[in-house]
Order: C-alpha cells, then sequence, then structure tokens
C-alpha cells in the first residue's frame, strides 16, 4: 500500500504563498487519484483539490480555484500544491490522501483510504 508523507506547511502573512508537497512512501502514486484536504478547528475536513496521477486530470474545491494549484513530479513520485493569495481562512492543517474514488466522488474524503499525517498552514492577518 501506499503511504503518503507531507511536508511544507508554515506561517505565512495573508497575500503570501506557501508550496506543500506529498511523497509516496512504500509504493507510488501509480493509478491513484491523490488528493488535498483541509481541516480547520471546529470544521469539517474540506476538499482542496485532487490529481488523476495517470492521466493528470485535476480538479479543485471552488474556493482553491485561481489560486492554488496541483501537480505531480512523477520522476520524484510526489504531488505538489501550490498555494497563492493565502487568506486567514485558508488556515488549517492540510491532509494528502490516495485513493480510487469513482468518477465524480474525488471530493469526498471517506473515497480515500491512505491518509498522511497532515501539516499546519497558519496564515496571519
Amino acid at each position: 500500500q501506499v503511504q503518503p508523507v507531507e511536508s511544507g506547511g508554515g506561517l505565512v502573512q495573508a497575500g503570501g504563498s506557501l508550496r506543500l508537497s506529498c511523497a509516496a512512501s512504500g509504493r507510488t502514486f501509480s493509478r491513484y487519484v491523490v488528493g488535498w484536504f483541509r481541516q480547520a478547528p471546529g470544521k469539517e475536513r474540506e476538499f482542496v483539490a485532487c490529481i488523476n496521477w495517470n492521466v493528470g486530470l485535476t480538479y479543485y474545491g471552488d474556493s482553491m480555484k485561481g489560486r492554488f494549484k496541483i501537480s505531480s513530479d512523477n520522476a520524484k513520485n510526489t504531488v505538489l500544491l501550490q498555494m497563492n493569495s493565502l487568506k486567514p481562512e485558508d488556515t488549517a492543517v492540510y491532509y494528502c490522501a490516495a485513493g480510487r474514488p469513482p468518477y465524480g466522488s474525488w471530493r469526498y474524503a471517506s473515497e480515500y483510504d491512505y491518509w498522511g499525517q497532515g501539516t499546519q498552514v497558519t496564515v496571519s492577518s
């Protein structure tokens, strides 16, 4: 099985940028959809973005479109999440997950089988 491992979180001012990485441990991301989710204190886990590793299709949560970009680095077996124009409301623990969600179900956390430990992103105002 594949084990996602996140890195790259931290503290940034509003309007700034961060790049998160999700590396595959154990196996490759081949034939998986790799997604990013986030969870703020007291809130439900929220879909951020995902990428179909084999075909490269990407999908985004509504509030992330135009600001976040997900991509894959096949040579490094890593998924990247570039986050720009960050807002205080982007503050959350960001999780990387891998799974094989049915078409149209990629935004549901329950469809992902393997999860990383999470990385904290804090955006100050």
